[in-house]
Parts: C-alpha cells; sequence; structure tokens
C-alpha cells in the first residue's frame, strides 16, 4: 500500500486517550462527494474482478451497507470490534494511509479485509467509535453483488447510470454516483486503467469540478467506503 510505518495493535486497550473522530480536510460541494482524503497518488491495492454473476446472498460478514463493511459497524468501538473479531484478526496501523488519514488494517487469514480511518498524526483507542470504514477486498459486496473489482458496467445494471466526477479543489479524487445509489453514505471509487489518471472520460474544461457519464470500459470499482462523519454515529 505504499505506506511508511505498519505498526500490529494487541487486543489489549491501547493508553492514548479517547478523542472525537473529524473530517479532516474540507471538500467544495459536490453529488455525493465523500469526506475521505483519497488521494488519487496512492498506489491501489490490487483486487481480483468480481465474478459476472455475483448475485448469490452475500454473507452478512461479508456484507457492505449503510451501517458498515461486514462485522465493522459504525458507532461500535474498536474494542467492541476486537472483541467480535476474536483471536483470528491482526490489526495493523498504516501510516500515512491517505492524505490526512491514518488507518487501522484489520487482517485475516493473511489478507486485509477493510481499513477502519481516523485523522492522521492521531492515535485510535479502544473506546473510540468507528466512524469510517473503507475495503478493497473483493469479497466484501453489497445486497445486489457490487463490490471491489466490480466493472462498472456490471454496477450499473445493479444501481443505475453511474456519473463519474472529480474536482481538482479536492485533490482530483474521482467518484462514483449511481442514479439508485444504496445509500448516501456509500462512496465508490473507481480503479482507472493502466496509465490513466481517470476512470472517465471528460470533456475539455477549465473548471475546477467535472461530471460525465462515459468512462473507459474496462473501468472497474476499486473501493468503497461506508462512513458516517457529519451524522450521527450512534450504533442504531
Amino acid at each position: 500500500m505504499g505506506c511508511a510505518e505498519q505498526t500490529t495493535l494487541s487486543s489489549a486497550e491501547t493508553s492514548s486517550p479517547a478523542s472525537t473522530l473529524k473530517a479532516s480536510q474540507s471538500v467544495r460541494s459536490s453529488p455525493s462527494a465523500s469526506p475521505t482524503s483519497l488521494s488519487n497518488t496512492r498506489t491501489p491495492q490490487p483486487v481480483k474482478s468480481s465474478p459476472s454473476s455475483s448475485l448469490a446472498p452475500v454473507s452478512q460478514n461479508q456484507k457492505i451497507s449503510a451501517e458498515g463493511i461486514g462485522p465493522a459497524k459504525l458507532g461500535m468501538t474498536f474494542g467492541q470490534l476486537k472483541k467480535a473479531l476474536g483471536a483470528n484478526a491482526e490489526f495493523k496501523v498504516k501510516s500515512p494511509f491517505m492524505v490526512d488519514i491514518d488507518a487501522i488494517a484489520v487482517q485475516q487469514s493473511g489478507s486485509v479485509q477493510y481499513y477502519i480511518l481516523y485523522p492522521a498524526g492521531t492515535t485510535f483507542s479502544n473506546s473510540q467509535v468507528i466512524e469510517s470504514v473503507v475495503t478493497e477486498n473483493s469479497d466484501y459486496r453489497t445486497d445486489k453483488g457490487v463490490g471491489p473489482g466490480t466493472p462498472l458496467k456490471q454496477a450499473e445494471a445493479a444501481y443505475g447510470d453511474a456519473t463519474l466526477f472529480f474536482n481538482t479543489e479536492n485533490e482530483s479524487r474521482e467518484y462514483i454516483k449511481f442514479a439508485n445509489q444504496p445509500a448516501v453514505n456509500i462512496s465508490f471509487r473507481p480503479n482507472a486503467p493502466a496509465n490513466q489518471q481517470y476512470a472517465g472520460i471528460y470533456p475539455s474544461s477549465s473548471g475546477s469540478y467535472q461530471e460525465t457519464k462515459q468512462y473507459n470500459p474496462n473501468a472497474s470499482i476499486r473501493l468503497v467506503e461506508v462512513n458516517c462523519r457529519g451524522q450521527s454515529c450512534a450504533k442504531q
């Protein structure tokens, strides 16, 4: 992941004081702009292509929904997640992970399942509430079979027409908004084809915000984020 530091966390309570997570960067308002400070320059984790027929029932342990990703639910504490996962999970700090964002990689069976995000330069203790979870693991999908590695055309079949957009004032991070978005707090980012900055095909323009419905036919979903920043993160 191109990370500068990896620290394995034990299941014991960390000694750092709990602090409230805040969005680390203000983002110019645009349709469904995600608060995550994910730089386009960060090397993405390779993802497997999802099978073309991925409508089999999704396991609750691998389901992406408005409530979270798998067992990592928004509003639960880090300590509660550790308890739920038990001794078979490892927790490694990734610092830096994104621009202004650090993360804890949750690993099982030798592979990263998802990342718990928190502001860079801070620590994340067992008592702190999970506000943002990101996955690049193609085993995780929505109830319509969409997740990392899903071809964008297949995702459109599930959620309607895709609009791709970016904002140069938000580090030109590219996002996807579907006509029938599964939830307002679920954000999708595309995986651009090799040697290309964007998956979308944008008109020539000097404006800072651009969007398009045209995209490279080989484009796929790179990652999915679920977050409750700016909203109540109280666990239902």
